[in-house]
């Protein structure tokens, strides 16, 4: 029996045996990622055209599902250590940030053609929502900012470290920043681009996946060392909540429709965390597969995607589809 059959069946009990206990995430569709191997980093939603994208690092290779067929429609080749993907609407382009050689590619999503490219020495990438700059975190410490169409750099804005995950903030025009590498929470003016202000975590450290709640006021950051999700305070950064964690974790979204939080860890498990007036609750651990730490949540899809590598023993790539319950 392979791998991805033993995994296959352990996640179908998993979904029989929590129907009865109203389960919190139904997997609903399992997408084939046929001839991948090595590690999944992270994707990227195209809600209006139906795509979903998937960076595929150990394979250099994004991704482009068909999430009504349910089947990979194309995939980009040629890449080097892609690591972030983003998915600019309004241009129909996607963009890629390649930890291999550095380099941005800007291709369009129509034909898959080639827009351009910027050396940076790259790695997550966002859309800065209130400008629809293109922002990069980037080599030993930095955030750039990119014109979309000319492709252009705008502006560095130095950082302590290498940054991770990191989050805008449209109510204050500020970014969160992950800087695991100075054991640190960055703070940007985004009108000044200039760090205001640097929070701390004593205690806690390995600080990667990141989910901002604007609307509450409250910052989601997990940690891996210890394996804890802690709740910040936006204005201060004061810790208001804390919780173990599953280990490996590199992906946290809110789900505010029903005041939970989901992280996603290597070590083959799915945190579902309720918030409530007294806290943070484990809820339900949901066992995936080893290594499945990259996830997406898309709140107007209401459904939740969690990329699965291959295995060393032939087990296969795959991307999980949950619908989120009740």
């Amino acid at each position: 029996m392979t791998l991805w059959l033993t995994a296959a069946i352990h996640l179908i009990m998993c979904s029989v045996g929590a129907a009865a206990a109203d389960p919190h995430l139904i997997l609903e569709r399992t997408i084939p990622l046929e001839n991948l191997r090595g590690r999944i980093d992270h994707m990227a939603i195209d809600r209006v055209g139906g795509r979903l994208f998937v960076a595929e690092l150990g394979n250099d290779s994004v991704d482009v599902v068909d999430l009504q067929t349910g089947k990979v429609h194309e995939r980009i080749n040629g890449l080097k250590d892609p690591q972030g993907v983003a998915y600019l609407a309004n241009q129909d382009v996607i963009i890629v940030a390649n930890g291999g050689d550095g380099s941005v590619r800007f291709l369009r999503a129509g034909d898959l053609s080639s827009l351009g490219t910027t050396a940076l020495g790259s790695d997550a990438v966002r859309i800065d929502p209130s400008s629809g700059h293109v922002v990069v975190g980037y080599g030993n410490g930095g955030l750039a900012v990119l014109d979309p169409v000319t492709r252009s750099k705008l502006e560095d804005i130095g950082l302590a470290g290498h940054p991770e995950s990191f989050q805008f903030d449209p109510k204050t025009g500020r970014v969160f920043a992950n800087v695991p590498d100075a054991g640190q929470i960055a703070i940007i003016d985004l009108k000044s681009r200039k760090q205001v202000a640097t929070w701390k975590t004593p205690g806690l450290a390995a600080n990667f996946p990141m989910a901002l709640d604007s609307a509450a006021g409250r910052l989601a950051v997990v940690f891996r060392r210890p394996a804890k999700l802690a709740l910040l305070d936006v204005a201060t950064g004061a810790v208001t909540a804390s919780l173990e964690s599953c280990g490996d974790a590199d992906d946290v979204f809110f789900d505010g429709k029903r005041g939970r939080i989901y992280v996603s860890c290597g070590d083959g498990s799915i945190d579902i965390v309720q918030r409530s007036p007294k806290g943070l609750g484990l809820i339900e651990r949901m066992a995936t597969s080893s290594g499945a730490r990259t996830s997406l949540f898309v709140p107007e899809l209401d459904r939740l995607f969690v990329a699965v590598r291959a295995g060393w023993l032939g087990s296969k790539a795959a991307v999980l589809v949950f619908r989120p319950s009740p």
